[in-house]
């Protein structure tokens, strides 16, 4: 039996052809990935181990502690979900939501809607509280829709990733406790980036991404269960729906008894791992000054270019930034232009903001002087070319 059998003639005639891949060079100032680390590079290059190698489940409790000190909290489930911060986002909600009950999601942009898509597929009663794209929602807002849906959960998104707003949370948790519902927060774009605070914010859920404020390829997903969500999903009626998300099988072999459940990506783990040792080593406070200086430099050089920016200052998320397209502008004819001539990458608008937007993201290895003035640069030489 020949091998030509199962081998089509166009794959056949292009193996002379394939080469060892060769990435393109690429500065990638959308809304993620960022680009990664180089020593976030070198550690994923390392050779593998096994899952339950003595080394690899050290570097797993490494991991926990430095994610826990990237998120400022204690919570015992802390982890890395083997999947992209997507796996995470439905992580916190097949752990936590029951058939039938209610769950109230604030939604402000594209990702609050992805949550009511998780949330119904997971048979909750899905309530809806809705801001226009570019705004926050207020205390005295949250306080009615809590008053008024007596939710079971309060799922929303801190830094929304669509808009470019950073939602202002102090409050919320403590609203939560005074109407008994455990508070989920989508930290995709501000981890590592933004001011965070899981524990004296009093959220119970939390979920992230690797390739962001963190500067690791995509491929994994924090995710954090405090106590209150913990003792809910022990008292659980029937199984987590969701077998590679259940946290009840994963604090197996995350927790002490480390537990055979998955092929962890190892290293992946191994790239996490120096991503946030990298964090810790500069500093959370010295990481979020840094995102804010430079997010600042970009909004007034912006500014000068005449660009308006299409979220209110006070509301702007430091890691990603709305600039609104001008009139007469090919917005997605601009952002090829510079990816194809200079190997930048912007992002456009999703939703409602389509065609409407760029977005400019500055996370992590990424958010510097030297990249802020070059994006500037090149909005400056190149843009009057497309109006």
């Amino acid at each position: 039996m020949s091998l030509k059998q199962y081998l089509p003639e166009v794959v056949e005639s292009r193996q002379k052809d394939l080469k060892a891949i060769s990435t393109p060079e690429r500065l990638l100032l959308g809304p993620g990935p960022s680009n990664a680390h180089p020593d976030v590079l070198k550690a994923i290059a390392r050779p593998p181990v096994g899952h339950l190698d003595p080394f690899y489940v050290d570097l797993m409790g490494e991991v926990q502690e430095l994610l826990r000190y990237a998120w400022q909290t204690k919570n015992r489930l802390t982890l890395p979900m083997s999947g992209t911060g997507s796996a995470a986002m439905e992580a916190t909600i097949a752990n936590s939501v029951e058939p039938g009950e209610k769950v109230l999601v604030a939604v402000k942009g594209y990702f609050g809607h992805r949550l009511v898509d998780m949330a119904t597929r997971y048979q909750a009663d899905v309530q809806i509280i809705q801001k226009d794209w570019g705004e926050a929602f207020s205390l005295e807002e949250v306080e009615e829709a809590l008053l008024n849906h007596r939710p079971s959960i309060l799922a929303m998104v801190h830094a929304e990733t669509s808009t470019g707003v950073c939602q202002p949370m102090e409050g919320i948790g403590d609203l939560c406790r005074k109407y008994d519902c455990l508070l989920l927060l989508d930290t995709v774009t501000s981890l590592g980036g933004v001011p965070l605070f899981l524990d004296e914010w009093k959220v119970d859920l939390a979920y992230s991404c690797s390739q962001k404020g963190l500067s690791c390829p995509p491929g994994l997903g924090p995710f954090s269960m405090g106590p209150r969500a913990e003792a809910k999903l022990l008292k659980r009626k029937n199984k987590v729906p969701n077998w590679y998300l259940d946290v009840s099988l994963l604090n197996q072999y995350w927790g002490s008894d480390r537990v055979y459940h998955h092929t962890a990506p190892v290293n992946m783990n191994f790239g996490i791992r120096e991503a946030l040792r990298l964090l810790a080593e500069e500093g959370l406070e010295n990481s979020w000054n840094r995102h804010q200086m430079n997010a600042e430099k970009l909004w007034n050089g912006l500014d000068d270019l005449g660009l308006k920016l299409h979220v209110p200052e006070h509301l702007r998320l430091p890691t990603l930034t709305t600039v609104v397209i001008p009139d007469g502008v090919d917005g997605k004819a601009f952002s090829t232009h510079l990816l194809r001539k200079h190997g930048v990458e912007l992002g456009g608008g999703l939703g409602s903001l389509a065609g409407k937007v760029w977005r400019i993201g500055l996370m992590g290895y990424n958010s510097t002087a030297k990249n802020v003035e070059h994006i500037l640069r090149l909005f400056e030489l190149e843009l009057p070319n497309f109006s």
